[in-house]
């Protein structure tokens, strides 16, 4: 990142170095600064400028950010490509700081505390969650907290490798969870928790008593 300056109730950056990804760039394309969707609203060969409202910088550790400052990059998925991974919005669901840093052979384990911890429902082992833009395999789940392991290939190509104990990154859930839910509450007539378990029993008993 180059320079940070900040007018009009947000912030812009202007990100350099980003050649690799400026060759068929438009104004008003969608490039992810560390896992978050923003607008190209200046560029040229080098270098793109993006503006970050104030809801970004309360959701996103993009407001920490300083003159020199590495950060994730990524286009939007063309539509004729191969596509791996799972699906990214590039909406940034809450941050999260990092717990512990554990080698495991030439990986890394990063143990990540959620800010919102009511993202966790959404975050399963095995799973995927996105992490400063990059889609990772969830290896473990606790009461407060996620892991996930890079591997030393994933180290060279993000930031996040580089990062401590302590410092946040962006955390964006698989939205898939958020629609099963969503559906699920209607279903049930919107019970949480305990409610919904008991309604989801109560019907299936209720079919099967019916021969349904």
């Amino acid at each position: 990142m180059d320079d940070t300056s900040t007018g009009g109730g947000g912030t812009s950056l202007t990100i350099t170095n980003a050649a690799e990804i400026l060759g068929d760039a438009h104004l008003g394309d969608s490039i992810s600064v560390n896992g978050t969707c923003l607008t190209i609203t200046a560029f040229d060969a080098n270098s793109f400028k993006i503006g970050i409202a104030p809801e970004t910088l309360r959701r996103t550790n993009l407001g920490s950010l300083t003159v020199g400052s590495r950060v994730n990059l990524e286009r939007a998925v063309a539509g004729h490509v191969r596509f791996g991974g799972h699906f990214v919005q590039g909406h940034v669901d809450t941050t999260a700081s990092i717990v512990s840093i554990t080698p495991d052979g030439n990986a890394l384990t990063f143990r990540f505390a959620p800010t919102d911890k009511a993202v966790l429902v959404y975050i399963v082992e095995k799973g995927y969650v996105t992490v400063d833009g990059a889609s990772l395999t969830i290896v473990a789940v606790g009461d407060d907290w996620f892991e996930v392991m890079l591997v030393a290939y994933t180290q060279g190509k993000i930031v996040t490798a580089s990062k401590k104990p302590g410092e946040l990154v962006n955390v964006e859930v698989d939205m898939t969870g958020k629609y099963i839910e969503k559906q699920v509450k209607a279903y049930l007539g919107g019970g949480e928790g305990s409610e919904m378990l008991e309604r989801l029993v109560e019907r299936i008993v209720d079919r099967k008593l019916a021969g349904v």
